[in-house]
């Protein structure tokens, strides 16, 4: 993905489907990630998927790496497979909005 254009609406469209900042979704991670007793380290909490896209939020645009276009495509396509914009899921849906949450998009947060 060398073309500029290309790599310009990849990061319009990764930041319109995640819509957690970055400091709710590693808040996010380590509450998913906890048990009763133990909790991770921030940097190991959640999914690599789930750090990864942490990362790229974290990163200017000019600083992106074919692997973080890579991850940024794979979550553009998950998101938009799984939610249907104008049918956003309830408070109900808790597993789905969980596993979405995990790559920073958070269906009931407007």
């Amino acid at each position: 993905m060398s073309d500029a254009l290309e790599m310009d609406a990849l990061w319009d469209d990764f930041h319109r489907v995640v819509n957690m900042t970055s400091a709710e979704l590693a808040a996010w991670l380590r509450v998913s990630d906890a048990d009763e007793t133990t909790e991770p380290l921030p940097d190991r909490a959640g999914s690599e998927t789930g750090q990864h896209v942490l990362a790229i939020l974290q990163k200017r645009r000019t600083d992106l790496t074919e692997d973080d276009l890579r991850v940024m495509e794979e979550v553009v396509d998950t998101v938009t497979a799984q939610t249907d914009l104008e049918n956003e899921p309830v408070a109900e849906d808790t597993p789905r909005r969980h596993r979405l949450m995990t790559l920073g998009h958070d269906p009931l947060k407007p």
